[in-house]
């Protein structure tokens, strides 16, 4: 068994959110570990999530498995009734059901199931995962009288009452002339949302392709976009950027305040957007944050599954080294 305990600094800025310091204690077979740094890899992140949900699962008598290989992840099913799911907190699960574009979400197949989980009767699901994404978005999202509340409206920048889109597909147009229904994490109101957990990055891509995009070179200074062995670096960001630009929306990038490299990954892009304007409706939110204008039974939720509580901390210079962005330093 596998035993954490986790220590961090709390602040109260909100939308240009430096990462999380902790100190995580892990004790597991009499052997105690103690991370004393910003935590900066998703292969930790994963742990301390494991070691979370293998707990929440089994005090909770709730039906899972477990994933094969050297970090095994705890994978939920519904009820035998169907109408709960260890995955998501009972409010969501039942808002969802009742929802039906939304409960199509639940539907996506878990692309590595054939080879990483036990064999079944049912066919596993990306959302049955405690690793997913999307599941904790939809948790919050969909949590009944959530999108109703005035502190996260004006802490999103978004309207009372406005209703998710989850898989969102705008067109961005191509130099070829035809369009691209790329698919975005969620739509709330004005503000495209990509989410982040414990994923590795925010994908690469071909030069090719992302360069076959119309509106590149007019909304990012493309010398100074990263690349490695003829690719795109932070292919989601530049394309949901543009989705942004092509809708005149804003964006804004969910992720966990445990995962530093990602948010420097995000202030790299946005560094190199051209347009000011659009440069100022490009955010970055903690889930942390996020968590403190939430309904408290959500924010209970939160903290026993994910390790997600109110708080955060300033960046360090380790993070974020001098001369990291050029393009700004130069306009």
């Amino acid at each position: 068994m596998v035993w954490f305990i986790s220590e961090r600094s709390a602040s109260s800025h909100s939308l240009s959110v430096p990462p999380l310091l902790s100190r995580t204690i892990f004790i597991e077979n009499g052997r105690l570990a103690v991370s004393d740094r910003p935590i900066r890899c998703a292969a930790l992140l994963r742990r301390e999530l494991i070691a979370r949900n293998a707990s929440y699962a089994e005090a909770h008598q709730l039906t899972h498995v477990t994933s094969y290989g050297e970090m095994p992840v705890v994978v939920y099913t519904a009820s035998p009734c169907a109408k709960e799911h260890g995955n998501f907190i009972s409010g969501s699960y039942r808002a969802i059901l009742r929802r039906p574009e939304w409960r199509k979400r639940l539907d996506k197949v878990h692309t590595s199931a054939g080879h990483a989980l036990p064999k079944s009767d049912c066919v596993w699901r990306e959302l049955d995962s405690s690793m997913s994404s999307d599941a904790l978005l939809m948790n919050i999202f969909c949590y009944p009288g959530v999108t109703k509340r005035r502190d996260l409206s004006l802490l999103l920048g978004t309207e009372i009452g406005d209703l998710p889109q989850f898989g969102f597909k705008p067109r961005v147009p191509l130099t070829s002339g035809l369009i691209e229904r790329t698919e975005i994490d969620m739509k709330l109101g004005s503000v495209l949302f990509e989410a982040k957990l414990t994923e590795s990055d925010f994908q690469r891509q071909k030069a090719a392709l992302v360069e076959g995009y119309r509106d590149l070179e007019d909304v990012f200074e493309c010398r100074y976009l990263l690349r490695r062995d003829r690719e795109y670096v932070s292919y989601q960001l530049l394309r949901n950027v543009l989705a942004a630009h092509t809708l005149g929306l804003s964006f804004c990038v969910l992720l966990d305040g445990r995962r530093p490299d990602l948010i420097e990954d995000w202030y790299a892009v946005m560094a190199c957007v051209r347009p000011a304007e659009l440069r100022t409706r490009c955010k970055v939110l903690t889930w942390q944050e996020l968590t403190g204008v939430l309904p408290m039974k959500l924010q209970h939720f939160l903290d026993l599954k994910y390790g997600i509580v109110r708080g955060r901390c300033i960046f360090s210079s380790e993070v974020f080294p001098a001369r990291r962005f050029p393009f700004l330093e130069s306009s």
